[in-house]
Formats: structure tokens, C-alpha cells, sequence
């Protein structure tokens, strides 16, 4: 029973809110979970105390706590839209304590690291010109791999220096493109052209001649870490913070950097407001009448 509202959740939040096809499949997942430890109990017969009882059981299996809060999030929402649409007479979920979140500081890489890491790619073939470019667009915009994976070739404005995106919820954004991040594009482009491959709409290419996947980009990225010796734990998204914490960290604004990587809320894009203590001595040394 209860995943027959499931399909009606995910409908909803498929065709009224634009959620992408990632979120999607997480609420599913999470809310069959639910399901199938109630086996499939009606919702409208589901206590505080059966989402307790999946809860207790998610900490026994030793689960994260962000997990558990992913979890429970769907869960909030889940049972949210099925009291407002009138199935249930009350939230069984709005008793629930969430639990708090250690706040942690995100990985990234510093200015030196991050130079010789995007021009590791050798550029005497067509791959080792694709790769700077995605290491160049990923530091260069702060866009995530997901939306870097979707870009076509129509999505880049190189005149212009933009991008555009289309980011969680399906919303379109500009980025910008630097300096270095459209020469290696270009280069890259031309050695597609050469090769013939102009008529393929995706922006970059495995060596099948198919668009690339996140996956593909992660191995890429885990290459050229081990290449340069870095023994930092750094994924893909390290890129984006990388991106975020420079730009704050040489001035920018934090309503300029929250537009730019496509962040909803100004508090998730302070999280990279963090400061090295060579760089607070510095400002505190300038800024201060007596230091």
C-alpha cells in the first residue's frame, strides 16, 4: 500500500517541482526502504513510533548520520505532501527529532596543487586535450560533474566566455568560462573537428565517440591525482569547492559566489567562508590598528 503513494510522491515531485531524474531515484530508494520495513504498511496507519522503529534500525546497522538524515528527509516530505493533499488526517513525521550534523569542511586543494593538477593532461593527443579541458571548465566555473556531463556543444558561448547549465531542479544558469578554460576548450574542439566528430551534439567524448558519464569523470580526475603525486582524498566535487574557496578567499563577494555555483540558499555557500590561519594573520595584520 504504502508504495502506491510512493509513485504518486515521486509523479509529484517528477512533474510539479522539476526535481532531476538523481534526486528522484534517491527519494525512491529511500522511501521503498521505508516501505518494505513496514511491509508495505498503509500510511494512513503508520504511527511516529513505526518511523522511530526505522530509524532505531538504520543506527543499528551502523548507518551515517548523514544518511540518516537524507533518509529522514525524504521521509519529512513524503508524509508532508500526503497530510497537505488530505490522504492523512495527520503527519506521523512531525514528532521526529532530527539529528544534528557535525559541520564538515569541505576538501579542496590549494592555488599551487590545483595549478599543477589541471595542467597535468598532456596535450599531444585527443584525450589528453579533452581532460585539461574538463580539469580547466570544472575549476574555471565551479559547475558540478553532473551538469558538466550534460553540457552540448550549443550550451558554450566561447565568444562570450559563458555557459550555460542546467542545475538541480532542472534550473538553467550561466557560468564563466576564464581564460584558460576556453583555450583548452578550443583546443580540444579542433582536434574533434579534425577527427570528424562535429556532428556529435554532446560536448565531451569518450573514446567511443559517446558522451562522457560521471563515472568516466571520476576515473579521469582519480588519473591525474595519482599522476602528480597528490595524496589528498580529492573527488570531483573537490573541484567545485576548490572554486568557491579561492574565490572567496581572493575577495569575491558571498552573493557573486553563491550565483555562480547555482547554490538556492546564501548558508550553504558560506561553508567556504573557512580561512587557512596564514590567510586570517594576513587580513588581521592589514586590517587591524595594532597588530
Amino acid at each position: 500500500m504504502m508504495k502506491r503513494f510512493v509513485v504518486k510522491f515521486v509523479s509529484y515531485l517528477d512533474i510539479e517541482k522539476n526535481y532531476s531524474a538523481h534526486t528522484l531515484r534517491c527519494y525512491k530508494t529511500d522511501l521503498n526502504e521505508l516501505a518494505d520495513f513496514l511491509d508495505d504498511k498503509d500510511p494512513r496507519k503508520t504511527t511516529h513510533l513505526d518511523l522511530r522503529r526505522f530509524l532505531a534500525e538504520l543506527k543499528g546497522r551502523n548507518c551515517a548520520k548523514r544518511t540518516v538524515v537524507r533518509k529522514l528527509g525524504a521521509i519529512r516530505s513524503f508524509f508532508r505532501f500526503l497530510f497537505r493533499e488530505k490522504y492523512l488526517t495527520q503527519n506521523p513525521a512531525d514528532s521526529i527529532f532530527t539529528p544534528k550534523l557535525d559541520r564538515r569542511l569541505p576538501e579542496f586543494l590549494d592555488t599551487e596543487k590545483m595549478l599543477k593538477f589541471i595542467t597535468s593532461p598532456l596535450s599531444d593527443n585527443i584525450l589528453g586535450l579533452r581532460d585539461r579541458a574538463i580539469l580547466e571548465i570544472l575549476y574555471s566555473t565551479g559547475m558540478r560533474v553532473s551538469e558538466l556531463v550534460q553540457l552540448d556543444q550549443q550550451d558554450v558561448d566561447l565568444l562570450s566566455g559563458v555557459a550555460k547549465v542546467k542545475g538541480k531542479g532542472k534550473k538553467e544558469r550561466l557560468t564563466l568560462l576564464g581564460s584558460e578554460a576556453g583555450s583548452a576548450l578550443r583546443n580540444y574542439l579542433k582536434e574533434r573537428s579534425l577527427e570528424g566528430q562535429d556532428s556529435v551534439k554532446a560536448l565531451f567524448l569518450n573514446a567511443r565517440g559517446t558522451r562522457l558519464t560521471d563515472r568516466s569523470i571520476r576515473r579521469v580526475i582519480d588519473k591525474y591525482i595519482t599522476k602528480c603525486g597528490i595524496e589528498q582524498k580529492i573527488s570531483p566535487h573537490s573541484l567545485r569547492h576548490s572554486f568557491a574557496t579561492h574565490m572567496l578567499n581572493n575577495g569575491a563577494d558571498l552573493r557573486s559566489v553563491q550565483e555562480l555555483l547555482g547554490h538556492k540558499n546564501l548558508s550553504t555557500t558560506q561553508i567556504y567562508t573557512h580561512l587557512g590561519s596564514k590567510r586570517i594573520k594576513e587580513i588581521y595584520s592589514k586590517a587591524h590598528p595594532r597588530a
